[in-house]
């Protein structure tokens, strides 16, 4: 058989902690920003780690190596 390869999308959205949880960046921040209060705009910043059930699946449809 040959060999699973990491989705190359995946790569450059996802990481992998440590621990094994899976790190992703804030949604809802690439355009409309007038319309968001700043308290959102604030919480939205810099990466977050998904929730248990999505990041099953990311492991294990799109990073089966990681």
């Amino acid at each position: 058989m040959p060999k699973m390869k990491t989705k190359s999308g995946a790569k450059k959205r996802f990481k992998l902690t440590a621990s094994g949880h899976v790190k992703a960046g804030q949604a809802g921040k690439r355009h409309g920003m007038i319309k968001r209060s700043t308290k959102f705009i604030r919480k939205a910043r810099g990466t977050t780690v998904l929730h248990k059930a999505d990041a099953k699946r990311i492991v294990k449809n799109f990073m089966p190596n990681a």
